[in-house]
């Protein structure tokens, strides 16, 4: 059977399959359409969003936000941006009190499957080291700032950021050129893009 987009989308919600390994539960969190311009690639949902089932709802959201240039009626807009993170659950807490890394089982049940039925972005956002990793591959450098310094290598298709964590404050402070000028490239690019 062929997949359709909004059936694919369907199965990804009803999925079960690391149920055993999520301390807090199932809710797989994403938003896609087959009309989006723009997709930001991310790690994993945080608990506030697996507590309300809406990506980038917290501060970190309002700080990508605030990096693209948009409010959040137009982030919300499925029709216009799609959010689809490596990992759709939240995956718990680590050792050190950080979020786990994206379970494995999401890329492998999913990832080729929806890519395959998602339309050809004009400009994909990946946001940390395990997007960056999957879809730059051997494009991508040795660590996410290598990557994120080489970021005009990756246009037009991809543009690499760092998590908007409030974790990476002291990043943006060592690096001020990504404010400088990766940051307004990147609000005019989503202007254009998005324009109504």
């Amino acid at each position: 059977m062929t997949d359709t987009l909004d059936s694919l989308l369907g199965e990804i919600r009803a999925c079960r399959a690391c149920a055993a390994h999520l301390p807090h539960g199932v809710r797989p969190v994403l938003r896609a359409s087959a009309s989006a311009r723009l997709a930001i690639i991310s790690q994993a949902p945080g608990i506030r969003v697996h507590n309300t089932g809406l990506p980038f709802n917290d501060s970190s959201g309002d700080r990508l936000r605030e990096w693209i240039g948009i409010d959040r009626d137009t982030f919300y807009d499925a029709s216009r941006v799609a959010i689809v993170p490596m990992g759709f659950c939240f995956p718990g807490y680590d050792a050190h009190g950080g979020d786990k890394a994206p379970r494995k089982e999401c890329v492998r049940l999913w990832r080729k499957r929806l890519f395959e039925q998602l339309p050809d972005f004009r400009l994909t956002l990946l946001v940390g080291s395990y997007a960056q990793a999957w879809h730059l591959g051997n494009d991508a450098r040795a660590g996410m700032t290598q990557t994120v310094v080489a970021w005009r290598s990756y246009l037009p298709r991809y543009i690499p950021l760092p998590h908007p964590s409030w974790r990476n404050n002291a990043w943006l402070k060592k690096n001020p050129w990504f404010e400088g000028d990766l940051v307004p490239y990147l609000r005019k690019r989503a202007r254009l893009l998005l324009r109504a």
